[in-house]
């Protein structure tokens, strides 16, 4: 039987939260690079990457027109180079993260993100929220501050990566381009400090590609693809699936992280944490339900009786 555009969709979008989510593997094989160098390695091959995608897929012509178009409109190139650079930090922080032994603090970060898009709609959107989104962010807001209270610090690495990628999507909003030209000229702005950064670490003498193994050579050129890949996915699924399914698979990703953590890698995974992680998840459950047909008809049910 022919499947549906949503359950390709789904699949498309599925698959690539499920790539995201098993990602830090590929990034704890490489845990004896520096996170820094990984970074740059990781943001020049995805450039590659996404230059062959463009000229395999007959793109090339469209990306020179965009990028043309972009040095007319400046709101457009501040927001491209904005998004670069929060893409960039969100990068860094993550795969420092994994290999530090935070995962479960990465897991959290991307649990939050979905509130922290709904706060950032409130305030610079100006977009209106309903009691159930309302509900959801407070109880979002008790779990980070319980989880707070009860390390004795601030979980910046989940709020670092909840906000830069909260930032990027709100500026990508600003950059309404062909997803896979879209990604180009996001690494396009900074491949060229990652490749500069490359070199001075050749130069010095401190890098690991070409001079480690030809295994961790291998890896790090794989991480322009490993990066770009789930992305196009996403991009494709998302076209083609409603906003709330979409809701409820980004879950998938910081869940198999999180698994990873506490059952792969044996992070640590408290009490005080599992309470902090109930009250997020029923944030986000409430969120994603608020987006769905169950609570639009409760409501529509509620005004028909008001009248």
């Amino acid at each position: 039987m022919k499947k549906t555009e949503t359950q390709v969709g789904a699949i498309h979008a599925g698959f690539s939260y499920i790539m995201w989510g098993l990602l830090p593997i590929y990034w704890k094989f490489l845990d004896s690079v520096d996170a820094k160098e990984i970074l740059a390695n990781r943001i020049f091959w995805s450039f590659v990457f996404m230059i062959f995608v463009l000229l395999f897929s007959k793109k090339w012509d469209l990306f020179v027109r965009t990028l043309k178009g972009f040095a007319q409109n400046k709101k457009q190139m501040y927001a491209l180079a904005i998004a670069s650079i929060l893409i960039s930090v969100n990068w860094f922080v993550y795969i420092w993260a994994v290999n530090s032994g935070h995962m479960i603090d990465a897991s959290l970060g991307y649990y939050i993100n979905p509130l922290v898009s709904i706060l950032l709609g409130m305030l610079v959107l100006k977009e209106k929220l309903n009691i159930y989104q309302y509900v959801s962010f407070v109880l979002a807001a008790i779990g980070v501050l319980i989880i707070s209270i009860s390390h004795g610090q601030f979980p910046w690495i989940a709020i670092i990566l909840a906000l830069s990628f909260g930032l990027y999507g709100l500026a990508k909003k600003l950059i309404n381009v062909e997803s896979a030209v879209g990604l180009t000229l996001e690494t396009l702005v900074v491949a060229p400090i990652a490749a500069i950064y490359m070199c001075f670490l050749l130069i010095k003498g401190s890098t690991s590609f070409l001079t480690a193994s030809l295994g961790t050579d291998w890896l790090l050129v794989g991480a322009g693809a490993a990066t770009a890949i789930p992305l196009l996915y996403f991009a494709k699924g998302a076209q083609k699936i409603p906003l709330s399914l979409l809701g409820f698979l980004q879950y998938i990703a910081p869940t198999l992280t999180l698994i990873l953590g506490v059952f792969v890698y044996d992070e640590h995974f408290s009490k005080i944490q599992l309470l902090s992680f109930t009250l997020i998840w029923s944030a986000l459950t409430i969120y994603s339900l608020s987006k769905t047909k169950l609570v639009s008809d409760i409501k529509w049910r509620k005004e028909k009786r008001a009248v």
